[in-house]
């Protein structure tokens, strides 16, 4: 049973390395994948063609998927993540808000299926940074959450 994914291309890049033959010319893509359900992936990859390289940057994010917690139609609480250079913040938001973020993180809640949540991105400009900075913040959304159940408990 193949599941329903929503793929985004969020860059690429042309890499060139010199070789003893000449310039070595590749690709790399950047790509986020969701299930409209809470589950999001990222995945960067390379290959001497782009199609290529979208394809295997897609497998990867879907062997790397987490599940973004949800309360309603946003996140339970605020979280703030710092990964290497790059630091994002993520708060809850009012129902009927929408989306509001920029760049890769829209892309990471949107293909998500998350309807409301604010997002900053505080740090570096990198798109592949922020982009593992915000996964990062749903794996600490998740750990969390976790603690709270056990003190509930």
């Amino acid at each position: 049973m193949e599941r329903d994914f929503q793929e985004t291309v969020i860059e690429i890049n042309r890499i060139s390395k010199k070789t003893k033959g000449g310039n070595q010319i590749r690709f790399s893509a950047l790509v986020v994948v969701g299930d409209k359900k809470g589950g999001v992936g990222v995945g960067l990859s390379k290959a001497p063609n782009v199609v290529s390289a979208i394809r295997k940057a897609i497998t990867q994010a879907r062997k790397n998927m987490v599940k973004i917690p949800l309360k309603g139609t946003t996140i339970p609480f605020s979280v703030r993540v710092k990964y290497g250079a790059a630091r994002v913040m993520l708060k809850p938001a009012r129902p009927g808000s929408g989306v509001v973020a920029g760049g890769p993180l829209r892309a990471v809640f949107e293909s998500a299926g998350v309807k409301d949540i604010v997002a900053k991105i505080l740090g570096t400009n990198n798109k592949t940074s922020n982009l593992y900075a915000t996964i990062e913040a749903v794996r600490m959304l998740n750990g969390l959450l976790e603690v709270q159940k056990e003190v509930v408990l």
